[in-house]
């Protein structure tokens, strides 16, 4: 259980920084993290982005600033307001960022890219990453920590028109309406009150 709850807030943390510089996309996208390897499809159009997971799809709307995500075994979806400022879009810098080295130039999935060492603040604390943008899209192929804890990666990428029907809750699907965690923790409370 414990592993499918950090699997679905890594997925929508990924759901959030992948907006990829307004371009039409499809790829296969390859994650890693200490949950493990994990692998899916992304879908991608200006301001809009779905990602097909294993434990989820989520579709991401900037527009309407949520993320919806899917569960297609119950046919129920979670709604999450988002920030868009929180959004990384190809070459722009991250919120916090504080450093960007051009470390080289080089090839990745047959794509020419520079490859940048980027330095952000968040909360306090100053994180390493390194990034691959496509010379010719402006996109991220692939953004990795520098300890290697963590990477994201597209691959097999198809630069096409999406339609818009992919960024929609599909008509059959109910809201799951998350309990209020105030509610619960008062409902603790008194029953442990003697």
């Amino acid at each position: 259980m414990i592993k499918t709850v950090y699997i679905i807030l890594w997925v929508l943390f990924l759901s959030a920084i992948v907006s990829a510089a307004g371009n039409d996309f499809t790829a296969d996208i390859v994650s890693t993290s200490p949950a493990g390897t994990f692998t899916g499809k992304i879908f991608s159009t200006k301001d809009k982005t779905r990602m097909e997971m294993p434990q989820a799809i989520t579709i991401t709307r900037l527009d309407k600033k949520i993320t919806w995500m899917l569960m297609p075994a119950q046919k129920m979806y979670m709604e999450v307001p988002i920030q868009p400022e929180a959004v990384v879009a190809g070459s722009e810098k991250m919120p916090g960022e504080i450093e960007r080295k051009l470390l080289v130039t080089e090839t990745l999935g047959g794509r020419t890219t520079d490859k940048y060492r980027i330095r952000y603040v968040n909360e306090g604390v100053t994180y390493s990453v390194i990034s691959w943008i496509d010379k010719s899209s402006d996109m991220p192929l692939k953004t990795a920590a520098e300890d290697n804890s963590w990477s994201f990666e597209y691959r097999n990428i198809d630069l096409s028109k999406q339609p818009d029907s992919l960024f929609e809750i599909p008509a059959d699907y109910q809201k799951m309406v998350m309990p209020n965690m105030q509610a619960m923790t008062n409902m603790a409370d008194m029953g442990g009150e003697e």
